[in-house]
């Protein structure tokens, strides 16, 4: 096969697919943002104060809600008494109990600071693609809570403070944050609010002397907002059970009791109002960003001027109650359940400034401490804000559309969004303000409707186009296939001029019409690549009719058809099965526990010929099926960290001691090689001493860390020294080369060790080793299997030289052996071990999944980014052992180096488009976040291939392996093949203690 043809395919697959990893955010994430709408406020006598005069807003940043209400013993108990549980927080309690009003708001995915903080100050939803954006220091583009106050000041992280500051009005807010710095995993985190708290208690105490600021402080309609990141920082660490996390929670109870009775003083005219919330929870791992309920379920407890006092029913259940507040203790006080972006609503009514222009929260009236006439004024401003956003949406559509087709609800019998607005204006002037408040409440219900027709318009038309694109994809993919790997590229592309003007008007049709509605160029490239592939297809119809020839010849008989449709059943199956699994873990012990016994298939002679290698499989199966049973979420056990670091250890010395046996491919020689490579053994010598190195690092990092005595400097940087140095050492090994496969799979799995114990919480490492043991074992089974099943449909053995072609066959210029159907599986099981290394370890699927605990041993301040690569770098390493296996694989089978990684591409966008089809935007969070996941990791899926065949080009370059020693074979009836005894050379090339027996 050309190279070109080749790298043009992976350079089409690698576009395609993150061009269209994007196209559910153009679909079902569009961003809510427009401007251009009119404010609207409360329109009140200027004699007439707003509810309150000023709001302060806590943002415990990571507090669930069922931490902040539940009772606990001490985290530290001094006593017999404190083991007693009690609330952690009684301050905050008080308040629900006697002052204020509360419940929990829900949260939306991804669970994350910055789209957290937007939906509580701004009152809108970003789509989900802006949490990239999350710890980016950008103005917010978009109007909030702060911009409209008359001033705004905050204390808190650097992470989130500059995005309100340069977002806002110039000079309307002011930010004061810490240094990075001081967000270290490996110290106490209660530090970072207790700055904040100290720092306002400042604040106030110099505007007892700045009269300047004094008289600011004094105007009306001011915010004041404290960001806690201790709760966060140190729920990240040491999960929210923990009695860290608890004591950080009495922490910020104290403290927010501080500053309500210093601001109440300062201020001395009960004209404030105080929201306590979360920007979102966090999981029983100490992680968030998805849409479990614990990462969506934040406390709400509002209190002060112009806020409800407590609704109680003594001795029953008050409304509002379920399981989750079952343990609360506060059954006899009404609980109020709100969406995050209502909150916003609820705090620009409380201070008296105009809702924010993007804002769709609705005012939780059970919160208001006001008047009937009053809440049906405010119901009714909240209902234009929302059908204001309507209007410029609509106008903005109908300018972009031929034929624009509008709301029904919205337009039909003439009750547009002005005629609701005045008939409700009616029934308050009438005086009828229970039936005003409840025809508001409903035009905001189909307000939201009306924006949600406008985001889903285009849904229909983009989703076909989206799916014919990726069936495109797949039929095209198979197809080059069948050209480059079957048929070797024998023969050309056909195309017709009526075909090219088929489809050149096609797409010429869909570019104009997009650029008549004005579309996002994005459109244009989800337009171009079904046509393209599907040219493409038809270009090589011939192709497919010989290829079809080629690899379905042999079946020839109503018994093969049959077989043929059921082992395409059971094909499909498995690949249906593993969409399964990005849920539910439990279908890859299946498929291991089913794959343990596949050398049965082969009868009792391959298993008597191949005892040994069969024994191997089914173990290795077996332990690889045990992991997936295992909890995805893991907490730290560095017994099992440092177990798994001995077995990689084990391993290495065992080859140094049986070297000979392993590179004569597991038989054992009659004469010891005299000649051995002491470079390379010492290399490996030096490879196993790293990795012991990184079991003593690791340990006693670990062990510093849950002391909470700090990252030593040492520990640091020899954690940095055993990450880093490893991955030079393959460099080393080109003093004196040894060329051999299995030395090469050692060298890699050496090389990749102390990497994986220095970033391993748990398990891992012994899923390493699992993994390693299958990898091998499924390399030698398939060679095993192939040169079987060719010895069973042997014709005459030709003399070595010979072409091995029937006369009249034409002749495939290719140093490589067709594919066959069997082929396919091969491909299936290099599938199926790419969703294990996926997911044995874990739910990659999950944005939760992700513990920080490994990489505060290398960077203990909280980086993102930084940390994430290393999280990333961790995930990656068994797929160096896939590539690296599946190139020997290539080499053994005598097929091209693509070949196999190919078949994969092609198959994997069946799952790709399932996961598109059942995306949510809406619905439980924990759905929405899960489908979003599944869909991306499912079409990085494709990419991750592509690059993986780069990968192991790099692994297996100057490796020697014997080749699958096959005389002249009728393979399913097609091509005959020739003796092909080794792929780079001859087996007389190899060293003595290399060459197989």
């Amino acid at each position: 096969m050309a190279s070109f043809p080749r790298a043009r395919f992976m350079a089409i697959a690698l576009i395609f697919h993150f061009v269209y990893i994007f196209s559910i955010f153009d679909i079902y994430f569009v961003s809510p943002i427009v401007s251009g709408m009119r404010l609207f406020a409360i329109e009140r006598p200027t004699t007439s104060a707003p509810p309150a005069s000023r709001l302060v807003l806590f943002v415990g940043d990571g507090l669930r809600a069922d931490k902040a209400f539940q009772a606990h013993p001490e985290p530290y108990p001094e006593t017999d008494k404190d083991l007693t549980p009690r609330p952690l927080a009684p301050f905050l309690r008080s308040k629900v109990l006697e002052h204020g009003t509360f419940g929990v708001s829900h949260t939306r995915v991804p669970t994350e600071s910055r789209p957290g903080h937007v939906a509580l100050i701004a009152g809108l939803y970003e789509d989900v693609s802006a949490v990239t954006t999350g710890w980016k220091m950008n103005p917010v583009n978009f109007d909030s809570l702060f911009n409209r106050s008359q001033h705004t000041w905050s204390w808190g992280s650097p992470d989130i403070l500059p995005m309100f500051e340069q977002g806002a009005v110039p000079g309307r807010v002011d930010a004061f944050t810490y240094g990075a710095e001081l967000e270290d995993f490996s110290s106490d985190a209660v530090a970072l609010d207790y700055w904040v708290f100290d720092h306002v208690k400042e604040f106030f105490a110099e505007a007892e002397r700045n009269k300047t600021l004094y008289n600011a402080l004094k105007q009306d309609k001011v915010v004041f907002f404290l960001h806690l990141l201790g709760l966060d920082t140190t729920g990240h660490s040491y999960r929210p059970y923990s009695k860290e996390y608890l004591h950080n929670l009495k922490v910020v109870d104290k403290g927010v009791q501080e500053i309500t009775e210093l601001i109440d003083s300062f201020y001395s005219d009960d004209r404030t109002a105080f929201v306590f919330t979360a920007d979102h929870g966090m999981s029983d791992w100490g992680s968030h960003g998805d849409g479990h309920p614990n990462n969506t379920r934040t406390p709400l407890i509002a209190w002060g001027s112009g806020v409800a006092k407590p609704e109680l029913y003594p001795e029953k259940v008050a409304p509002g109650h379920d399981e989750l507040s079952a343990d609360w203790n506060l059954d006899h006080v009404r609980r109020h359940d709100v969406a995050q972006a209502d909150v916003a609503a609820l705090m620009a009514y409380l201070v008296g400034v105009e809702f924010p222009t993007n804002s769709v929260g609705e005012l939780p009236l059970s919160f208001l401490a006001a008047d009937i006439r009053e809440k049906a004024e405010a119901s009714l401003v909240n209902a234009q804000g929302i059908l204001e956003q309507y209007r410029v949406k609509e106008e903005k559509k109908k300018s972009t559309e031929l034929r624009y087709r509008p709301y029904r609800p919205l337009s039909e019998n003439g009750l547009t969004p002005e005629r609701r607005v005045a008939d409700i204006r009616q029934l308050i002037v009438a005086g009828n303000l229970e039936e005003a408040i409840e025809e508001a409440a409903a035009l905001m219900k189909v307000g939201l409707g009306g924006l949600r027709y406008l985001q889903t318009y285009d849904w229909l038309f983009l989703r076909a186009l989206i799916t014919i694109g990726y069936l495109g994809w797949i039929a095209y993919a198979l197809t080059t296939v069948i050209d480059l790997h079957v048929l070797h590229g024998h023969l050309q592309p056909s195309r017709t001029t009526v075909g090219c003007l088929v489809f050149s008007s096609v797409l010429v049709a869909l570019y104009a019409s997009f650029l008549s509605s004005k579309s996002p160029i994005s459109y244009y490239a989800y337009a171009f690549f079904p046509v393209f592939f599907w040219e493409g297809v038809f270009a090589r119809r011939n192709s497919l009719v010989e290829g079809r020839k080629h690899l379905f010849g042999h079946i020839d008989s109503g018994a093969s058809v049959v077989g043929l449709f059921f082992n395409c059943a059971i094909y499909v199956g498995i690949i249906v099965s593993l969409a399964l699994g990005y849920i539910h873990r439990e279908v890859l012990t299946i498929l291991f526990i089913l794959g343990a016994f596949w050398p049965v298939a082969y009868g009792f002679s391959f298993l008597q010929k191949h005892t040994a290698l069969s024994v191997a499989w089914f173990l290795s199966c077996a332990a690889m099926s045990t992991f997936t049973l295992l909890p995805a979420m893991k907490v730290e056990d560095v017994s099992l960290i440092l177990i798994g670091g001995a077995m990689m250890v084990v391993i290495g010395i065992l080859y140094l001691a049986f070297e000979d046996f392993v590179l004569a491919d597991f038989t054992w020689l009659e004469k010891p090689s005299p000649q051995r490579n002491h470079i390379s053994r010492a290399l490996v010598g030096i490879q196993i001493g790293l990795t012991l190195l990184s079991m003593v690092v690791t340990r006693s990092s670990a062990l510093s860390l849950q002391a909470k005595t700090g990252l030593p400097p040492g520990n640091q940087v020899m954690g940095w020294v055993v990450l880093v140095a490893p991955f030079l050492m393959p460099l080393l090994y080109r003093l004196q080369p040894n060329t051999h496969y299995m030395h090469r799979i050692l060298v890699v799995f050496l090389t990749c060790a102390p990497t994986f114990v220095i970033l391993t919480i748990s398990y891992e490492g012994l899923f390493y080793v699992a993994f390693s043991a299958l990898l091998v074992s499924w390399v030698r089974l398939e060679l095993a299997t192939y040169r079987f099943t060719l010895a069973k449909t042997t014709i005459p053995k030709v003399a070595t030289g010979s072409t091995g072609k029937s006369e009249g066959e034409p002749k495939l210029d290719s140093p490589f052996r067709p594919l066959t159907l069997h082929d396919a599986r091969v491909a299936l099981f290099f599938f199926v071990l790419l969703q294990s290394a996926f997911f044995s370890t874990g739910n990659v699927a999950s944005v939760s999944a992700f513990s920080l605990e490994s990489v505060s041993r290398l960077i203990p301040v909280f980086d993102p980014f930084s940390q994430g690569a290393l999280l990333i770098l961790k995930l990656m390493i068994p797929f160096a052992l896939i590539s690296a296996n599946l190139g020997i694989l290539n080499k053994r089978l005598g097929v091209a180096p693509s070949a196999l990684f190919m078949v994969v591409m092609a198959i994997s966008d069946i799952l790709t488009l399932y996961f598109f089809w059942v995306v949510k935007d809406e619905g439980s969070w924990l759905e929405i976040g899960s489908t979003i996941s599944h869909f991306i990791i499912a079409s990085l899926l494709c990419i991750f291939v592509a690059l993986l065949e780069g990968v192991s080009a790099m692994f297996i370059a100057g490796v020697e392996v014997a080749g699958p020693e096959v005389t002249e074979t009728a393979v399913n009836g097609a091509a005959a093949e020739t003796e092909v005894k080794k792929v780079n050379g001859t087996a007389d090339d190899l060293p003595a203690a290399t060459k197989p027996e």
